[in-house]
């Protein structure tokens, strides 16, 4: 059987790679930092899903004895030009890749205003993952605010399980509303049902359009929501503060493998083959655009991978899936008008407490970190850089390894595995002096 494929990340992007390219008999190594496979969108686990796509995927590859699934093991560095160092729950240990598909998904762009810093204050996207991954939320008031159709999606989850949506804020006016509508009417008509059937399920639910968040405020923890519509204040008794503006590539394995980058997400050629030889990059990560494109990519990576052309289906479902992720691009970019929620005293840097008082003086991400520590935290900016980039148009500070906190006996394994090596040629040196010192190492 040949070197297996390593596909980095279990969500639709990571499911359809690892199914094309075993369909073939190419051994897979799949690994996910989560204990159960489906990423944010499917997240829970197969018992959870309701989309039957993913319980297709989950089904073909635990049928396959060439699949092998990697559960709550998080990349953290390279450890030598072909190898990876990962971190698991049974400890660190180093993997060797000679192909990989990187779909690593994305997260929240969150963008800082007063007392988004509160207990039970979340984004959008973050409560959704907190509800599926089995927090309890029947009884509980939330409000669901900011911008994009996730906002829908997560206030259906909400109600879902129990809660009470006392609103739902889309900061975008009703005209951007209903031209994003008629887009969908013209070239994307199963995504405007899917938008219809979400409105149905929220019948009832106040909808506040052109809504923007003006705080939120709580002695302990959160207790109400400030938002302004049209001029006009409305405070919002609460318990739960959903809050998000869109989503943002996660480029850390990107990165960590030297993948060239072009607008924030990496730059990948028609088969999904980035600049690095031997790593495709698939999903959320090479742009924004849901679950559709995350299947085409995914699904083209992998047979490349595994060395078949893909069918021209998959060629068009793939166009037509970028098509939707450049129109959601379009239609719901953050607004300048938000950069007037985060006031001076407004917190910016959630690691280290930086204010944006303390941020304005500065011109750029350098001056900031030094003079301030913005970005140094164990999120090493990941939040704040995002945030900054939009407020003052710095640019979002380079990722330095390892990618994300980990234990010291972690970073020490490639040591103490090349001291091992080291030892074991110095023996064997030493009982067979004969031998050359390079047929020794």
């Amino acid at each position: 059987m040949s070197a297996p494929l390593i596909v980095l990340g279990a969500g639709p992007a990571g499911l359809a790679a690892a199914e094309a390219a075993s369909a073939s008999g190419q051994a897979v190594l799949l690994v996910d930092e989560n204990s159960a496979p489906g990423g944010q969108i499917w997240r829970g686990g197969p018992q959870r899903w309701r989309d039957a796509r993913a319980s297709a995927l989950w089904d073909a590859l635990r049928a396959r004895p060439q699949v092998t699934f990697m559960a709550g093991a998080r990349v953290v560095a390279p450890a030598g030009a072909r190898a990876l160092l990962l971190e698991t729950a049974d400890g660190a240990l180093i993997q060797p890749w000679d192909k990989v598909i990187v779909c690593s998904g994305a997260r929240e762009l969150l963008l800082p205003f007063p007392g988004w810093t509160l207990p039970g204050v979340t984004g959008a996207g973050g409560l959704q993952a907190l509800i599926k991954g089995g927090m309890p939320i029947a009884g509980k008031r939330v409000v669901v605010a900011g911008s994009g159709p996730l906002l829908l999606a997560v206030a259906a989850t909400v109600r879902d399980h129990g809660g009470v949506l006392v609103a739902l804020a889309e900061h975008r006016a009703s005209g951007d509303l209903a031209r994003f509508g008629a887009r969908l009417a013209l070239s994307h008509q199963g995504k405007l049902l899917q938008s219809l059937r979400l409105a149905a399920r929220l019948r009832g639910v106040p909808y506040l359009r052109g809504a923007g968040v003006l705080g939120a405020e709580g002695s302990a923890r959160l207790e109400r929501v400030l938002l302004r519509q049209h001029g006009r204040d409305v405070a919002l008794d609460c318990d739960f503060l959903a809050c998000g503006f869109g989503l943002t590539p996660s480029l850390e394995l990107g990165t960590l493998f030297g993948c060239a980058l072009e607008q924030g997400r990496v730059t990948v050629d028609g088969a999904q083959r980035t600049s690095v030889q031997g790593v495709w990059a698939a999903g959320e990560s090479t742009g924004i655009g849901g679950v559709d494109k995350a299947l085409a990519e995914g699904r083209i990576a992998g047979l490349d991978a595994a060395g078949i052309a893909p069918r021209a289906a998959d060629l068009r479902a793939r166009a037509k899936a970028q098509a939707f992720g450049a129109l959601l691009a379009r239609a719901f970019a953050p607004l300048p008008s938000l950069r007037a929620m985060c006031t001076a005293p407004t917190i910016v840097c959630r690691c280290e407490d930086v204010a944006a008082a303390d941020l304005a003086p500065h011109t750029g991400w350098r001056s900031a970190k030094l003079q301030t520590r913005a970005g140094m935290g164990p999120c090493q900016g990941r939040v704040c850089g995002a945030a900054c980039e939009f407020l003052y148009g710095w640019e979002a500070p380079g990722l330095r390894q390892p990618v994300f906190p980990v234990s010291a006996a972690t970073l020490a394994l490639p040591q103490a595995q090349a001291r091992t090596q080291t030892q074991r040629v110095d023996t064997v040196a030493r009982a067979h002096p004969e031998l050359p010192q390079q047929q020794t190492t």
